[in-house]
């Protein structure tokens, strides 16, 4: 069979301007297509244990499916799974783009099914980041003065071991104006006023939910009487406009459309989580959007999670954590709203809700995204990522590979080592990936404290949670927390310990800055005096946990329905840690 034949067979579905190569394209859309291509293969290698040659060498993928091989120069070989490499290619030398590797890839994995929608996302993703990076190397110094806010807006290329990173379908251009970190998106929130009897709320404060919300409703909004105030995403508003349900309730008088108001709220980098330097709260609000693998809705259950898991930081464990790792804090999310809607699943999730964060990050806060700190900035002349801008800042003097060394060292003291004690000692495991994590800089640039932060991200170990339920009778039953030991043990190994952890050193050595078996040895010998819960196996273990975000998309699968241990495909991958201890 020719390649294209092969190509026609397994891209019969896609509109064939997707797939065609467009001559004279712009310089981005030839730097967006390389991420995609770059992302899939280090996809495709981590998950399916396939042999990297070493760098200067040609990587070779046979493809059994569809009886081709794929190859590509390899550039850098990462120990991380941070490789990277030249142009894809047949072995005829033509050049083979994401949206024909994704179909190839997803047949490869799936020889009973359809490659087509891994296929759509990878090209929506890679148009969306086509347009990301023609819009800020427009605008190379539009960015916010607050630290914070920099870091959160910093993801423009996004996860470098997703397929589909900037996978948004559903949301349109012009949404994206306001809703996109990438283009700097920042718009006022849409209000409605909902009769009381309609509303879910909680908190773990002396201050009710709504009183909380109505602190930040802008001044003169008019409230029914009988009514309390409840925000929605702009997007999401005009979806929740458009639902006979929600017109039945506006017509009943129970629900008012009261349209947008007060000042620009500005997204993060988890796109529905916004924030207002002067404001004392953050807002995670439901987006009925797929942004890589879910639906971003609440459900009940996480957002009593969230206000929870605030009570049990107030009740005790603040303390705690405080007298082993005084520089490292949960950020908390102390109150929640929702109105589930007649015709939703109660079980399910909801279309307009939202949850409340703490928001100590004023204009000066020198605290970042580590996800933002590490990304890879293809929009800027030279590419640097802000860690790297960091280290070589601190290096004026002395070599980059020790300062590197150095800054991971002082890493894992002050943003891992309080992860695992937490896990290892109390049972309580973070989901506190980069994303999820927040690192406290000083003004040299050294990493002096961290922070975790979410409202779903929390598992309570059946058997060692002890203390923490004492503090919190009840812990765990309404927001569905509880978990069992193995499940928790995978998911915070993966998150804290690969995603998290190596993907730092990944990103440092991929970036020239020191050897990455130096930074490894480093992460060793830092872990080796923390050795709580998921630590001892980053350390002892041969092989690691890894979620695999390709057969994850290639299943369809949704990280927050369904039960935790169903949610995502797990692969095992070598340990890079262990390899360097032995």
């Amino acid at each position: 069979m020719t390649e294209p034949d092969i190509l026609n067979r397994l891209l019969g579905d896609i509109p064939d301007q997707s797939r065609t190569p467009r001559t004279g394209a712009p310089t981005t859309e030839g730097v967006a297509n390389s991420l995609a291509v770059q992302a899939l293969l280090r996809c495709w290698l981590r998950e399916a244990r396939a042999p990297v040659a070493h760098a200067g060498d040609t990587l070779r993928i046979p493809l059994q499916v569809a009886g081709v091989t794929v190859a590509a120069d390899v550039r850098y070989r990462s120990p991380t799974g941070w490789h990277r490499f030249g142009p894809a290619r047949f072995p005829s030398g033509v050049n083979v783009d994401a949206t024909v590797l994704a179909a190839l890839l997803a047949a490869e994995a799936n020889s009973h099914g359809s490659p087509s929608d891994l296929v759509e996302q990878v090209i929506d993703s890679t148009r969306r980041l086509d347009r990301y990076v023609r819009a800020r190397a427009a605008t190379p110094n539009g960015d916010p003065e607050s630290p914070f806010l920099v870091a959160e807006q910093a993801l423009v290329a996004g996860h470098p071991l997703h397929p589909t990173p900037k996978s948004r379908p559903g949301l349109s251009d012009v949404d994206e104006l306001g809703a996109a970190p990438e283009l700097r998106g920042a718009a006022p929130l849409h209000w409605f006023a909902v009769d009381r009897t309609l509303i879910r709320h909680g908190s773990a404060t002396g201050t009710s939910a709504l009183d909380l919300i109505a602190s930040l409703a802008p001044p003169g909004v008019h409230q029914p009487a009988g009514t309390a105030l409840v925000p929605a995403h702009f997007r999401q508003a005009r979806s929740l406009l458009a639902r006979a349900d929600v017109q039945d309730l506006i017509g009943d008088g129970r629900v008012y459309d009261l349209g947008p108001g007060g000042p620009a709220w500005s997204s993060t980098s988890s796109v529905r989580t916004l924030y207002r330097a002067d404001a004392r709260l953050m807002l995670k609000l439901s987006l009925g959007v797929r942004i890589t693998n879910s639906r971003r809705e609440h459900l009940i259950p996480e957002l009593i999670r969230g206000a929870e898991a605030y009570r049990l930081v107030e009740a005790g464990l603040g303390r705690l954590l405080s007298a082993e790792h005084p520089r490292f804090r949960i950020l908390g999310d102390p109150a929640w709203a929702a109105v589930p809607l007649p015709t939703e699943d109660p079980a399910g999730q909801v279309a307009l809700a939202v949850s409340l964060r703490d928001n100590p990050f004023g204009p000066d806060a020198r605290v970042a995204c580590v996800a933002g700190l590490v990304a890879e900035r293809p929009d800027l002349h030279d590419q640097r990522s802000a860690l790297t801008v960091l280290i070589e800042g601190l290096a004026i003097g002395r070599p980059a590979a020790a300062v590197a060394v150095e800054w991971v060292r002082r890493y894992v003291d002050e943003v891992i080592a309080p992860v695992a004690w937490l896990h290892g000692v109390h049972g309580l495991g973070l989901e506190a990936h980069q994303q999820n994590t927040l690192v406290t800089l000083d003004p040299a640039g050294w990493p002096v404290g961290g922070w975790y932060r979410d409202n779903q991200g929390y598992y309570l170990s059946p058997t060692r949670a002890g203390v923490l339920r004492a503090l919190v009778p009840g812990l765990g039953v309404d927001s569905d927390a509880t978990n069992p030991d193995d499940v928790i043990d995978e998911r915070v190994t993966y998150y804290v310990g690969v995603n998290n952890l190596l993907g730092l050193i990944g990103a440092i050595g991929s970036a020239g800055l020191a050897e990455e078996n130096v930074l490894l040895r480093a992460a060793v010998a830092a872990l080796e005096s923390h050795r709580y819960g998921f630590i001892n196996t980053l350390l002892d273990a041969p092989e690691l946990p890894c979620k695999a975000n390709l057969l994850t998309r290639v299943a369809g699968l949704d990280e927050l329905i369904g039960p935790v241990e169903t949610q995502s495909v797990y692969v095992r991958i070598p340990n890079p840690l262990w390899e360097v201890r032995r």
